[in-house]
């Protein structure tokens, strides 16, 4: 599924940048029914965090919330989704597909019906409010349930085409959102965003560096300090976990090095799908994988808790210097 880029301003991306990807999904919404006038949302007492106050006040016809009630928010959503309306549910990515799993399970999986369930603030961008609701879960869930489709967009410029893009899907779709307000910029002008195809930012033969989320931008500049080292790294972003771009894998394990980079478990997540693809045709690269270890985080602010886990961009770019220092590359 394609969706052509709309020109959008530079400072419209700045804007959405400022506002977080809350605030993108938020202003995306607002064109929602202009391409589709069965368009509906419901929210889970979230629709100001995410980002609908705008859409409420314009389209109060269209949107719908059932109070603090995540597993009601995906019932309803599939009421809706089978009565032949465009439904997208908003709630915390902690919430939505954990206290909600049957429901995702049955209604999205096993009956396909076309919900857009919309995961806000996952990864560490609640990390304050502790491990409830810090999702770092989330992928590894959603990619194992059958005939869901999962995206991870980078920033807010690629939020903004994902949910075009998941509108115009004819089945269910998972969306995480990461990072905080004052996202960083990856995409700076309008692009062709595609379901399951990758997009190759950065050329470099010695490393490849898969990544997803806010961990986009940071690899890029992670490969910017191996550069002044000597280490040629490509990025990759990969904006959808399910399907995978699987071509675009298997052509970065021609590197010397793939790392997978995610703020998210190493347990289920991006990395653990590239390795499952690869441990079926074989690969001659070893594979790095940087996100969480197998435990819950504590409490604590976005940045610190980046930190803790290792994925600053020097972080980043520090521990695959060393790791091809280790294998004598």
């Amino acid at each position: 599924m394609s969706t052509q880029g709309k020109e959008l301003k530079s400072a419209t991306i700045r804007v959405m940048s400022r506002l977080g990807s809350c605030g993108a999904f938020g202003m995306a919404a607002m064109e929602l029914p202009e391409m589709d006038d069965s368009l509906s949302i419901v929210t889970a007492d979230l629709c100001f965090y995410s980002g609908l106050d705008r859409f409420r006040e314009k389209y109060p016809e269209r949107l719908y919330n059932v109070g603090i009630a995540e597993q009601n928010l995906v019932g309803v959503a599939a009421g809706l989704a089978k009565e032949g309306f465009t439904t997208f549910a908003t709630t915390y990515a902690s919430f939505a597909v954990t206290r909600a799993l049957d429901q995702v399970r049955v209604n999205m999986g096993y009956m396909k019906l076309p919900i857009k369930l919309v995961g806000l603030t996952s990864g560490f961008s609640v990390s304050v409010l502790g491990a409830t609701h810090t999702c770092i879960e989330d992928l590894a869930i959603a990619r194992s349930i059958p005939n869901l489709v999962v995206l991870s967009p980078a920033d807010c410029t690629e939020t903004y085409y994902a949910v075009k893009a998941a509108a115009a899907y004819p089945g269910p779709v998972y969306l995480r959102l990461t990072g905080t307000m004052n996202n960083p910029i990856v995409y700076q002008e309008a692009y062709d965003y595609e379901i399951g195809k990758a997009i190759r930012l950065r050329e470099g033969g010695d490393v490849a560096v898969i990544a997803t989320g806010t961990m986009v931008d940071r690899s890029l500049k992670a490969a910017e300090i191996l550069a002044e080292q000597g280490i040629e790294c490509q990025v990759i972003d990969m904006h959808t976990i399910k399907p995978l771009d699987t071509r675009m894998v298997e052509e970065a394990f021609q590197a010397k090095l793939v790392v997978t980079v995610e703020e998210h478990s190493i347990r289920g997540g991006l990395g653990s799908a590239v390795a499952e693809h690869m441990a079926g045709i074989g690969g001659r690269a070893p594979q790095m994988m940087l996100g969480v270890p197998d435990e819950f985080t504590h409490a604590g602010s976005y940045e610190y808790i980046l930190e803790k886990y290792g994925l600053t961009s020097e972080q980043i770019a520090h521990n695959i210097s060393n790791r091809i220092r280790g294998i004598g590359l």
